[in-house]
């Protein structure tokens, strides 16, 4: 995303010209719409009059803001703009990893690239500059969110170049394409080659799997007379599969051919990347940077890609000696199941052993576990979750013609009884081809201040690829499944729940290492019996799932929670490794991957393997991978503190609420951190210069996996 003015994820469109054209929610008459309610957006080509009339109205404001009106009315005003211009970069995201129809796809595509290249133009205007220049100097500002928005956007433009020279300014633009290209084509070409194994005889697949595997056959006779066909299946390899298989085949061979297979794919982005990366690494130095993680960290907690370091290093030490015996936990189960003491562990073996050790230690059948967890059930789990913390329910909407992208998806209305309805939801949650392939959220309209008595809702979608199962109409979930929905629904409630003056606060618009602190809070709700026991019922008997299920639920969760820890720790210290050295532009990254992986973790690399090349983490969240360890710490402390004595009433809602959500990005970080769990949850950096610096404390975490320190 560029900096400045769209410099985090969300839209929403005010038009003051009289133009109504987005957003119209449903009348009785149910008039047709396009998508998400954007009367243009009927057909594809929409796409190209919704940039058109972005650009139009934004240059108007422009016009406005140069004849420096006060500078009140310049912040409006430069909202307005962001605002305008994220509507169409966040609905084409949206469209383009959702749409079914190419046509949307290409079109998306296509206004996403325009889009991109007006935002140039706009985060290099000088007349925008000075107006913003001369709010943030006004000590008029009566409203502490709007100085707060002014020198924002006054940091933002100076960190976007505004000070460059005309040429340099000319290659930051054409850089910025080339990184918008370049996450265009990594996403694409993952749609496009997500890879496949071929598994002969067909018995090496267990039949709990066979849905997910298409039938083909070879034949056993070349040249003979008699052609003797034998069966098998193709597994394609992507994520949910993959994962499926690493668990449930017993065969050391077809797990290690899916492995390696899903990690050396798409080959193509090994060079996509490597462009990314450098493009990145260009621009940061352009600006004055020493490196793209130094540029992209300035405005965080962090603020320095020392203080992560130090902060990763820090965690890293300490869930070691955990880590190790976790792993060696394993290699003594495998030896024992194989019967041979010299046999050794691999990476293709993790997810196998360690979801049969969990069965064996606490007697657990996943699919009894999955058989708690309809997918309708979980939805009425969070109608209750907000209903309790909140005292808001979730209401089913009915979808406008035109509105909606796929027959599955459904829409809901957030709605408190005494404030009226506080935003919009779709729910996307089943797999299907060409669909994103994993779960996000992603934000269609953020909410602002339209008047004193007018606010202008947040429309979101949650994306999610929950597989139907080939014998049932029911959709169950793993609960791994349901927890990912939990998180990701912390981020929807971050969203909907945000009351910010300004849209360029809105939700999740919040500093890069605090945006995860919400979703990994809910995901505690996911484990908590007396959560779960609200909603999770078996699906054909209706039996509220037992108390000692949940409790060996989680004692198999902390089986080997180390090891999943030191996994994380060690994707950031790859992010931070690549956007962190502007001189590895030359290397291959993965050997980058693979020397980082045998430092911090107790894996070898397989060579041939490249999961870089699918880990759309580096694009959205380069440099910066680190936060959801952030979050992670942060979300225990609170939790601890916050809501596990009570995790249900309304006093924990309300502190929830009124102390995190409902302020966006529009308060400092660490104060809203320290004003809901308290002080000490944060800690201040000290070293390398970086005094104003915030990382977590960890006590909480290692406490809840009993890490010694």
């Amino acid at each position: 995303m560029m900096t400045s003015l769209v410099r985090r994820a969300a839209s929403s469109l005010r038009s003051n010209s009289g133009k109504r054209h987005f957003f119209a929610h449903a009348t009785h008459r149910m008039e047709e719409t396009g998508l998400y309610g954007c009367n243009l957006l009927k057909t594809p080509k929409g796409f190209q009059r919704f940039v058109d009339e972005a650009i139009e109205r934004s240059n108007e404001l422009v016009g406005y803001i140069s004849r420096m009106p006060s500078s009140a009315e310049i912040i409006n005003a430069m909202d307005e703009i962001s605002n305008t211009v994220c509507q169409v970069v966040d609905s084409a995201e949206l469209c383009r990893h959702t749409h079914p129809d190419r046509d949307f796809v290409d079109e998306a595509m296509k206004a996403s690239m325009r889009i991109n290249e007006y935002l140039h133009y706009l985060n290099t205007n000088l007349t925008l500059y000075n107006a913003v220049l001369k709010a943030d100097q006004d000590q008029t500002l009566t409203s502490n969110e709007a100085k707060r928005v002014a020198h924002d956007l006054r940091i933002d433009f100076e960190k976007g170049g505004i000070h460059l020279s005309a040429e340099k300014k000319d290659r930051v633009s054409q850089l910025n394409i080339e990184i918008a290209r370049c996450c265009a084509q990594y996403n694409e070409n993952i749609a496009k080659d997500p890879g496949h194994v071929d598994i002969y005889p067909a018995s090496r697949i267990p039949k709990n799997l066979h849905h997910l595997g298409k039938p083909v056959n070879r034949s056993t006779s070349p040249g003979q007379k008699v052609n003797i066909r034998e069966k098998g299946f193709r597994i394609v390899t992507e994520p949910s599969t993959v994962s499926a298989v690493l668990q449930w085949a017993y065969d050391d061979e077809v797990r290690k051919m899916t492995y390696i297979k899903s990690n050396s794919v798409p080959r193509a982005n090994l060079g996509v990347l490597d462009n990314l990366i450098a493009a990145r690494h260009e621009i940061s130095q352009i600006m004055g940077y020493k490196s793209y993680a130094e540029y992209a960290m300035n405005s965080n907690m962090a603020s320095s890609p020392d203080v992560v370091s130090s902060f990763l290093v820090e965690l890293s030490k300490t869930v070691q000696p955990k880590a190790v015996e976790e792993f060696e936990s394993i290699c003594n189960f495998k030896r024992e199941k194989y019967g041979q003491q010299d046999i050794g562990l691999e990476p293709w073996d993790e997810a196998y052993f360690t979801r049969s050790m969990k069965s064996a230690a606490y007697n657990l059948d996943f699919s009894v576990v999955a058989s708690y967890f309809s997918l309708t059930q979980c939805l009425e789990g969070l109608k209750i979750l907000v209903e309790s913390l909140f005292g808001m329910k979730f209401l089913s909407c009915p979808l406008a013609p035109g509105e909606s992208w796929h027959p599955d998806v459904m829409k809901m209305a957030l709605h408190h009884p005494d404030e009226g309805d506080l935003g919009y939801l779709y729910l996307d949650l089943n797999c299907r081809q060409g669909k994103y392939p994993g779960c996000a959220h992603f934000a269609i309209r953020g909410g602002r201040r339209v008047s004193k008595t007018e606010y202008q809702l947040p429309v979101i979608a949650l994306v999610c690829n929950f597989s139907k199962p080939h014998n049932s109409s029911i959709v169950r979930l793993n609960h791994s499944d349901v927890d990912t929905l939990f998180h990701e629904f912390g981020h929807a409630l971050h969203s909907l729940l945000s009351r910010t003056d300004y849209q360029h606060f809105s939700g999740t618009r919040v500093a890069f290492d605090m945006a995860e602190t919400p979703s990994n809070l809910f995901e505690y709700y996911a484990w908590d019996y007396r959560v779960l026991k609200k909603f999770a019922r078996h699906y054909s008997t209706g039996d509220s799932i037992p108390e000692k299920l949940v409790e060996s639920m989680v004692g198999a969760r902390k089986m080997f929670s180390g090891m999943e820890l030191q996994q994380q720790i060690y994707y950031a210290l790859v992010d931070q490794t690549l956007y962190g050295d502007p001189t590895l532009r030359m290397i291959d990254s993965t050997s980058i991957v693979a020397d980082l992986r045998k430092q911090h973790t107790n894996w070898e690399h397989v060579k041939g393997t490249h999961w870089q090349t699918r880990f759309s983490h580096l694009l959205y969240y380069g440099a910066g991978y680190y936060s959801y360890l952030y979050a992670k710490c942060f979300a225990s402390t609170i939790w601890e503190r916050v809501c596990k004595e009570d995790p249900l009433s309304l006093e924990t809602g309300a502190a929830i609420r009124t102390k995190l959500l409902q302020h966006g990005g529009a308060k400092e970080p660490a104060h809203l951190l320290n004003h809901l769990a308290g002080d000490g949850i944060t800690r201040s950096y000290q070293n390398y210069g970086h005094g104003g610096a915030i990382i977590p404390d960890i006590t909480s975490l290692c406490n809840e996996l009993n890490l010694r320190r």
